[in-house]
């Protein structure tokens, strides 16, 4: 009667343990597939906001080209094939204007793109950061995690995109400030 008491105890025991890492690993799971989903969202966002400033970066120019166009076509309508002959001519002409609105857009998409960028970039440092911790930082996770072998995924492939300048910086421990314009030599 004591053997089988000690033995139902110890089964009881083992599929509490065979449970709880069913629950670990599906979690595990969840957090490996979630860094994943949100890698794949990062390359989206960037794929998106890198597009629309690439297209409105090219309205600028096929307005250039059409005010081009327009503009010749009106001075040759007002004076001419050959222009003004007049030695002196008092004309208060209007003349078509490029619009710095255009520019203002490009800038305003380009600062979208990196703040939709930037959040989802964060929101992947975050992921990793919390499934690392559901990993080590929990006698759960380190106990289990001596059987289940965890991460499945190779974590450095969901990396953060980064400039060579920031590699740079950080390799050297050292920022230089921000220069818009080079010095004048």
């Amino acid at each position: 009667m004591k053997g089988l008491a000690v033995f139902g105890v110890l089964g009881v025991l083992a599929l509490m343990l065979f449970v709880g890492y069913i629950g670990f690993g599906n979690t595990a799971n969840q957090y490996e597939n979630g860094i994943k989903a949100q890698y794949k969202d990062n390359q989206n966002v960037y794929d998106n906001g890198w597009k629309e400033v690439k297209e409105k970066a090219q309205v600028p120019d096929m307005y250039t080209d059409d005010l081009k166009k327009v503009y010749d076509g009106v001075m040759r309508g007002r004076y001419g094939e050959k222009g003004s002959q007049a030695l002196l001519q008092f004309i208060k002409e209007q003349n078509p204007q490029l619009s710095p609105e255009l520019y203002k857009q490009i800038q305003q998409s380009i600062e979208s793109f990196r703040k939709r960028f930037t959040q989802s970039q964060t929101e992947l440092v975050a992921r990793r950061q919390a499934y690392e911790n559901f990993l080590t930082a929990t006698y759960s996770g380190r106990f289990y995690n001596m059987v289940g072998g965890y991460p499945r995924i190779n974590l450095t492939e969901y990396d953060i995109v980064t400039s060579e300048e920031t590699e740079r910086v950080f390799d050297q421990k050292k920022a230089d400030e921000l220069k818009l314009r080079p010095s004048a030599k």
